[in-house]
């Protein structure tokens, strides 16, 4: 169906930073847009004197769209998270700010687990600490302290995407799989399910975290839960940072209370590849640190690139927000000869009716109509059979509760 856009696709502004993938950049192309792409992240500073003019906002891990730069971004519609995480957006205030949130969920999971199941063999084989001492020279040929991993036991921490991933490759290495999670979850395999974070750590030779970082998961790998491992057992984080206590980790290394570590994320990282990188961990044996790879292949960041992309561009030409972290979830099917209105407004009662009345003063029929709300924000789309004014839309917008209002085509 051929459509007419409110606003030329040539002239929207899409800023593209990290190096996001170039099929992104590529299926964008593709669909009449122009997008800008930088390989390094920018500052908060930085990326509030750019974001102004800027319609879709592209990045990854190391960029932070806090709420001072939301609040610079008055053309802002939406922000692609090329990566699984979204902690570093301002969630609720892009919200507030009639800003949807993407992600890409599914795409780097594969590739995580393949690099946590990697690091279970590599620990328990003391691989890479036998490759740092030939590296230096050193030949131990020993299987003192080596093992191998079937017939082991992985716990797993949160079961979401990831988690279930690593448990059926570790049951293809013959190992017997517990996970935990806050949430009820189906269990893939033969995988068994623990009531508590404390049965997982008492029966777990492998420990991996797969959670996001909340206020309830920051910090809950500290000195008391590596007490509660079975001694000699092994720790990976390839989740985030700041759910891991690296003090109580170097601790429990010391002690021998852990066998080794894995870990990809870190509470602080450097911004570029040119800073200095330290932690706690650096130098200890039997310690595998990696630089934020989990995700980073080229199959997963194509992927990603793809599936954040086409979540956008869903977004600026039908209006859908499946996949919004942060928006109620709306998608209507196109309606041919029709024109679409998207309302994002504060979630107070009466909002529908005002709108209707403004339609119904032109004397527009509704096609079809679709409203959702999640917390503060509501979010609407609107099929018409007459052309909607400049001036409607206008008069939509000055509604106290608008928050965001288009005319989509």
């Amino acid at each position: 169906m051929e459509k007419q856009y409110s606003f030329p696709r040539e002239k929207m502004k899409i800023l593209l930073l990290e190096g996001i993938h170039p099929a992104c950049v590529e299926r964008l192309t593709q669909a009449g847009y122009r997008p800008e792409s930088l390989k390094g992240a920018l500052s908060e500073q930085e990326l509030c004197d750019a974001i102004a003019g800027v319609h879709l906002l592209g990045i990854r891990s190391k960029t932070q769209v806090t709420e001072r730069v939301l609040e610079k971004a008055k053309s802002l519609l939406a922000v692609g998270c090329f990566c699984i995480g979204t902690d570093q957006v301002a969630l609720s205030a892009a919200a507030c700010h009639g800003v949807a949130v993407f992600n890409a969920p599914f795409s780097n999971t594969r590739s995580v687990a393949e690099l946590a199941i990697a690091e279970v063999v590599m620990l328990a084989r003391r691989a890479s600490h036998k490759s740092q001492l030939l590296h230096r020279g050193v030949w131990e040929k020993s299987a003192e302290g080596c093992v191998e991993v079937r017939n082991k036991t992985i716990g797993i921490i949160g079961y979401g995407h990831i988690g279930p991933q690593v448990g059926l490759l570790a049951e293809a290495f013959g190992m017997k799989v517990y996970y935990y999670d806050v949430v009820a979850k189906l269990p893939l395999g033969n995988a068994t399910c623990l009531s508590t974070l404390e049965e997982l750590l008492g029966v777990a030779d492998f420990v991996t975290l797969h959670v996001p970082e909340t206020p309830e998961t920051r910090s809950m790998i500290g000195a008391a839960q590596v007490a509660k491992m079975k001694r000699g057992a092994f720790l990976l984080n390839l989740s985030r940072g700041r759910v891991v206590d690296l003090e109580a980790v170097r601790a429990g290394l010391e002690s021998g209370q852990l066998g080794g570590a894995a870990v990809d994320v870190f509470p602080e990282e450097p911004k570029t590849n040119d800073e200095v990188f330290s932690c706690p961990l650096s130098g200890m044996d039997n310690v595998i640190l990696t630089p934020h790879i989990g995700g980073s292949t080229l199959e997963a960041q194509r992927n990603i690139g793809l599936e954040v992309g086409n979540s956008l561009l869903r977004f600026t030409e039908t209006g859908s927000t499946t996949g919004a972290v942060n928006f109620p979830q709306v998608e209507l099917p196109l309606v041919r000869d029709a024109h679409r209105i998207l309302n994002i407004h504060r979630n107070v009662p009466g909002v529908l009716s005002s709108i209707n009345s403004i339609i119904a003063g032109v004397g527009a029929n509704i096609r079809s109509q679709y409203l959702s709300t999640l917390g503060e924000v509501g979010y609407l789309i609107v099929d018409v059979d007459s052309a909607m004014s400049e001036t409607v839309r206008s008069t939509i917008d000055e509604l106290e509760t608008s928050i965001k209002t288009r005319i989509l085509y």
